[in-house]
């Protein structure tokens, strides 16, 4: 029985030809961007789930309640809450804090050699405790992980990490030299890591050697918050989360009296860490994935959708075919169980294809989100394309088969069927409007996030990112920062140089109250700093509106605030509170307020502009802002470097130009950019691919009706009309019920960012005019074949 299926499904594909491979290719593209999709989301979704405790594992967060009612969410917590974690609450099992470095330099030495290699490394080296081991999960290859980081001075490299130091020597008892001032032994070898993880170091450092590697930090201080700092710890049972989180409120309490109530602290299950980009230390927001999900069914269900419109509008060339197993005796399970069989054929096929075309696709892919994908046949990915097999097969085979398989054998047999007389036709029609909808909804949010990408790149910042280049500048060191500055401002390619703690833009997100005026009380709300030198302003382009800039100087001694600052305080006019002075939290005594500077961001456009000063403070300089010409920026650079190696002979040479540095604010937003546009792209491919099915069977009915036409005088054009209308009525329908739904969803979307472009008509406009060019395009091509037909040989077809 079975093999009479098949060689009956192969003869009827083979008749069909055309149909099958249009059917194939819209599956196979379908089926590859929902690969892709999957792959990504599957990458993303499998983020530390390779540690054993996995479900039992928590880290602590800390909000920061503001008195002005706002809340600055922090993902990280105070060191000294590690120990009370492990000591004084019984339903913890293990805590342990990890400090990550964001700059560290570290020699090592070389035999017969004078001087010892360096490495300046930017993250992925932290300082944590021995417990840390105890509560993620790692490979040991060599070394005990209960001591290995118990005593201080000693460290843990990762295979990768030892290679870069150390060769293929062995690494144990090797030394390091961190911050050309600790000396530390290398104690214990990890294997690397899966890449699926957020907490991606290489090498670690007991937290003893915290005092020797900064002497100024204090272990004790409460207070003292830090993004790149973590507090994780496991539980003896997850249920405790919460009795543990209504326990914190005491503990904040104890350690902060009357602050406890800004001081909120959170618990958080290892699950959220990845996704909570609202508190900076998540990698990708969950509602991109969802988003990316919902592409990937759209992708296969608009596929699906083709199957179907071809296979009802072909229903009527096979009733007689079904008319004549029924008369026989064939049943209506049988005729299923053929036409279905007939659907797997090309959906197996289809798959195949479709799963090479993402495998050819995914260098490509791999580029566009900086990631190192792989097809690998592991158990879910095994499982997806099995489901996803499944699913096909039933929403594209079933229907058709069941239309098929349930015409009547006499009215079939004595011709009686007709398009209209059978539900297929309306049905066709909805799925058209419904697979162009999902086309302008697309279509749309491609544009859109088009818009607002381009907006953020091109606004106007406030400050000159052009030709800026910073260089990270070592710490304690002001007499060299300063001959540092001295000797680039004498090359002719260096327009102006400033030594701050960070850029005007930054990541980082230092502040803390202040006191205005004669007011006894701290404001309700604080400010952001920039501590710089008194260069800061012409280096990067800052516009003052009123007065000077601040005066050269080692301490703090006046201020330079914003515009936002200078309304929240309660005036209108820049000059009217020049003079008036400000006391901050790393001042002791109120001092002037020198100027009011334009308002320029200081993070990205997602967050409105903050209050914020702008003040001298040389200990806290890290950073060199070198303002070039442009005309030979890598003799420029190597002008740079050669000064640096004069004066910082110990250290290593880094830089970045500031426009880099911006850009990264934007990285979720441009792949968005580039996802969007792909899978719009694959949508629309496989709409058209559809739209050319119908067309051409359309065509193929109404052979007849066009010679005859033609013979009566019709034009070309006439004929072209008489075929594209319906299928341009059914585009302009569905772009009519897309676009209310697509420019929500697009609103909702942009209201993510505090500066955002206005949605504006014209874009609704093009997207349609987009949806119906490429329709007509489509139709057009197969309409004007049929018009320019000779009419004897479209008659004689019949």
């Amino acid at each position: 029985m079975w093999k009479h299926y098949f060689k009956t499904a192969w003869r009827n594909l083979r008749t069909q030809r055309s149909y099958a491979l249009l059917n194939t290719l819209g599956l196979s593209v379908g089926i590859a961007g929902t690969l892709l999709i999957f792959l990504y989301v599957q990458y993303h979704l499998r983020f530390d789930r390779h540690h054993a405790q996995y479900d039992r594992l928590f880290r602590i967060s800390t909000d920061l309640h503001l008195a002005d009612g706002s809340v600055e969410y922090n993902p990280e917590a105070p060191l000294p809450m590690a120990r009370v974690l492990r000591e004084e609450y019984p339903q913890v099992e293990q805590a342990a804090f990890l400090m990550m470095n964001r700059d560290l330099t570290v020699s090592v030495r070389r035999a017969g050699a004078s001087t010892p290699r360096r490495f300046l490394e930017h993250g992925r080296t932290a300082l944590t405790e021995p417990e840390w081991f105890q509560i993620l999960s790692y490979t040991w290859l060599r070394g005990n992980p209960e001591t290995a980081l118990r005593a201080p001075n000693s460290v843990v490299l990762t295979e990768t990490w030892a290679r870069r130091y150390f060769g293929n020597e062995n690494p144990i008892g090797q030394v390091l030299t961190l911050n050309n001032k600790t000396e530390a032994t290398v104690t214990g070898l990890l294997a690397d890591p899966p890449p699926t993880t957020d907490t991606e170091v290489g090498l670690f450092i007991s937290l003893a050697t915290l005092k020797s590697l900064y002497p100024d930090f204090d272990p004790n201080d409460w207070y003292y918050l830090n993004s790149t700092h973590r507090l994780y710890f496991t539980l003896k049972d997850p249920a405790a989360a919460s009795s543990l989180q209504q326990a914190l409120p005491a503990l904040a309490q104890k350690h902060y009296g009357a602050d406890a109530s800004v001081f909120q602290f959170v618990v958080q299950p290892m699950r959220e860490f990845h996704f909570d980009v609202a508190r900076g230390g998540g990698a990708i927001r969950a509602s991109l994935l969802v988003s990316l999900a919902v592409v990937g069914a759209l992708l296969i269900g608009a596929a699906c959708i083709n199957f179907i419109n071809l296979a009802t509008a072909q229903a009527l060339g096979r009733s007689k075919e079904v008319g004549v197993r029924k008369s026989l005796g064939s049943s209506r399970g049988q005729l299923i169980r053929q036409f279905l069989l007939e659907t797997t054929l090309v959906i197996l096929v289809a798959t195949a294809l479709g799963t090479l075309l993402a495998w050819l696709a995914l260098p490509v892919f791999n580029r566009w989100v900086a990631l190192r994908l792989a097809f690998r046949p592991d158990g879910p990915t095994l499982a997806f394309v099995g489901l996803l097999l499944g699913v096909v097969v039933l929403l594209a085979g079933g229907y058709p088969a069941g239309v098929l398989s349930g015409f009547s054998p006499w009215a079939a047999l004595r011709g009686k069927l007709s398009a209209a007389s059978g539900r297929g036709f309306t049905v066709r029609k909805v799925l058209v409007v419904t697979q162009f909808a999902v086309c302008q909804v697309l279509v749309l949010g491609a544009l859109v996030v088009a818009q607002q990408v381009r907006y953020m790149q091109r606004a106007d910042l406030g400050f000159q990112k052009e030709n800026v280049v910073v260089v990270p500048l070592p710490y304690g060191t002001k007499s060299a920062q300063d001959a540092f500055k001295q000797k680039l401002a004498q090359y002719t390619d260096v327009r102006a140089v400033s030594l701050s703690h960070h850029a005007p833009a930054s990541e980082l997100g230092y502040g803390g109250s202040f006191k205005f005026d004669e007011k006894p009380d701290w404001e309700l709300f604080p400010v952001r700093h920039r501590l710089a030198d008194a260069d800061y302003l012409s280096t990067y382009g800052l516009r003052l509106l009123a007065g000077r800039s601040i005066a050269p100087s080692d301490t703090i001694r006046e201020y330079l605030i914003n515009e936002t600052l200078l309304r929240r305080l309660g005036f209108h006019d820049p000059e009217q509170v020049l003079g008036k002075k400000l006391q901050y939290y790393l001042s002791e005594v109120p001092l002037p307020i020198v100027g009011v500077v334009k308002d320029f961001h200081q993070k990205s456009l997602r967050e409105e502009i903050g209050p914020c000063i702008i003040a001298s403070r040389a200990d806290w300089y890290i950073h060199a802002g070198i303002r070039i010409s442009g005309h030979d920026p890598a003799r420029t650079l190597a002008q740079i470097r050669q000064t640096w190696q004069q004066l910082y002979p110990n250290d290593v040479f880094t830089y970045e130009f500031l426009d880099e540095q911006v850009a990264r604010f934007y990285q979720t937003e441009n792949l968005m950019a580039r996802l969007t546009n792909a899978f719009t792209g694959l949508a629309i491919l496989i709409c058209c691919l559809g739209l050319y099915g119908l067309v051409s069977h359309v065509v193929l009915q109404r052979t007849k009706e066009i010679g005859i036409r033609k013979v009566l005088g019709a034009s070309v054009m006439g004929v072209v009309v008489l075929l594209s209308q319906d299928f341009v009525k059914l585009v302009l329908l569905a772009i009519l019920l897309a676009t209310p739904a697509a420019w929500y969803l697009m609103q909702q979307w942009l209201q993510d960012f505090a500066y955002r472009i206005e949605l504006p008509w014209w874009v609704l406009a093009l997207a349609g005019t987009l949806s119906v060019t490429l329709a007509l395009l489509t139709v057009s091509y197969q309409s004007v074949r049929a018009a320019l037909l000779n009419p004897v040989e479209s008659l004689r077809s019949e």
